[in-house]
């Protein structure tokens, strides 16, 4: 789905999105910004991982095609797949269509195989996103090298699925996939400032859009420890505050 396609979507169902990220490049599963896994019949198509089939009533219960949906929120697999580079490459998504997205934590995660039964290989540490507002914003946020993880063989035409996870300021996890097949650099579409870009406070494309990178630390109960005044000087403190109060 191209870019200007995804925006007339947003524009006329604004009222009814139920999701929250979009992936402008290099692909995108499927548009679950309003739609479901079913078919037009409201059948549901082979393969659909992510639909809850109740045993008790025998019928899926919703919500199909929203992204809080393990793994790829609600689609199916992709007929069309989208090529990538066998050594990696650009990732870029939208997101802001939700309020609550001023900053999120970003996972980025590959599943091998034409039809993933997990997503446990990150491909890059997880970050925090930092967007203009709380509220829906349009902006675009690429990272322009995408690694594969290491110790793991790819070969040009294997299939494989990108998926990110967006994790929002109220603790929700909202997941888009893209279904791609591994290919030769010179077999996939130009990057470009077109597709990959970082939306800033000018550009009128719902910038500025930035990141903080996530650290772990040790230590911090026997650092917090030495601003713990002792009982001792708690006492001095007690005596000093009672004295003040009759002087």
């Amino acid at each position: 789905m191209s870019r200007i396609s995804i925006l007339l979507a947003l524009a006329a169902c604004w009222n009814f999105i139920a999701a929250h990220l979009v992936i402008s490049y290099p692909g995108w599963r499927g548009n679950n910004l309003h739609t479901s896994g079913t078919l037009e019949d409201g059948s549901v198509p082979p393969g659909s991982l992510g639909m809850n089939y109740n045993n008790r009533t025998g019928e899926y219960e919703f919500p199909y095609g929203m992204q809080w949906m393990y793994p790829c929120g609600g689609l199916p697999v992709a007929q069309n797949r989208t090529k990538w580079p066998v050594t990696g490459g650009a990732l870029s998504f939208q997101p802001g269509w939700f309020n609550g997205h001023q900053t999120a934590f970003i996972y980025v995660n590959i599943g091998l195989g034409s039809e993933p039964l997990n997503y446990s290989h990150p491909m890059v540490p997880v970050f925090q996103l930092t967007g203009p507002v709380n509220t829906m914003y349009p902006g675009t946020f690429c990272l322009p090298q995408v690694p594969l993880p290491a110790n793991i063989s790819y070969n040009v035409g294997d299939n494989a699925t990108i998926q990110i996870v967006e994790t929002a300021v109220h603790g929700a996890a909202l997941y888009s996939c893209v279904d791609i097949t591994f290919a030769e650099q010179s077999e996939v579409a130009q990057v470009n400032s077109s597709n990959c870009f970082n939306s800033s406070g000018t550009d009128g494309k719902g910038g500025p859009m930035g990141m903080n990178f996530v650290y772990t630390a040790t230590g911090l109960t026997a650092g917090a420890a030495r601003f713990i005044p002792s009982s001792t000087t708690l006492a001095t403190i007690l005596v000093t505050s009672l004295l003040a109060s009759f002087l």
